[in-house]
């Protein structure tokens, strides 16, 4: 069954080709599709948190929709739809929306890496940014996609591509995806219910603070499962 699903011609065009179809026939897409770009590659927190806004009911879709868009064209930075979620919707709601459309933008990354190859993921993101992430799945091997997800500084599309390129199994990779992704998730959706401005300085912050803790903590559990090896 899960073969015949990978290997089914009406999937392969479904994920990819017709979204690009859609694209570069339809001027309405185009338009929407490069908008939303824009407004997430401002940076800015309350622009993005406006421009779901202006959709009235149809808010929390087009942030799900936001998301995946920016899952596959890394490097757009996932954490501002995160805060514009938690702003809009609380921290609690926010969270799992924004939980739930980075799961569906990371299998979706895997999918089209697992189906179409290197070449086109490296056009997706970059032939050295995805070099990098291969130095980082070898080095942890079964691990890396949950210690990628608990260090912010590591690309989160990226690696969902290289998940994809590899022998790792789906549902093996959409699990750690999943354990590593909430507590980022819980912890930027709290702080960004109560971020207002300019949220750059203190996002840097935050980010590299998270990143070490979690380096530390999965670290030290890296050293020990060796350790019981030996």
């Amino acid at each position: 069954m899960k073969n015949r699903i990978w290997n089914s011609i009406w999937f392969k065009v479904g994920i990819l080709v017709v979204p690009v179809l859609l694209y570069y026939t339809a001027d309405p897409v185009r338009q929407t599709v490069n908008q939303a770009i824009f407004i997430i590659s401002m940076v800015n927190v309350p622009a993005a948190r406006e421009y779901i806004l202006s959709f009235g009911i149809w808010a929390p879709i087009v942030s799900f929709l936001l998301m995946i868009l920016q899952s596959l064209l890394a490097p757009l930075p996932a954490f501002i739809i995160t805060f514009a979620n938690a702003g809009l919707f609380g921290w609690v709601k926010g969270a799992i929306l924004s939980w739930t459309s980075a799961m569906a933008g990371a299998a979706l990354c895997y999918a089209i890496a697992r189906l179409y190859g290197r070449s086109l993921v490296e056009k997706l993101t970059s032939r050295n940014a995805l070099k990098e992430v291969d130095v980082f799945f070898e080095r942890y091997g079964k691990w890396a996609v949950l210690i990628a997800r608990l260090l912010p500084f590591v690309s989160f599309d990226i690696v969902s591509y290289a998940a994809g390129l590899t022998a790792m199994g789906f549902w093996e990779f959409f699990w750690a995806t999943g354990l590593g992704q909430l507590p980022a998730t819980i912890i930027y959706s709290y702080v960004g219910d109560m971020l207002v401005g300019s949220v750059k300085t203190f996002v840097f912050g935050l980010l590299i603070l998270f990143a070490l803790s979690a380096a530390i903590m999965m670290g030290r559990q890296i050293w020990q499962e060796r350790h019981k090896a030996i």
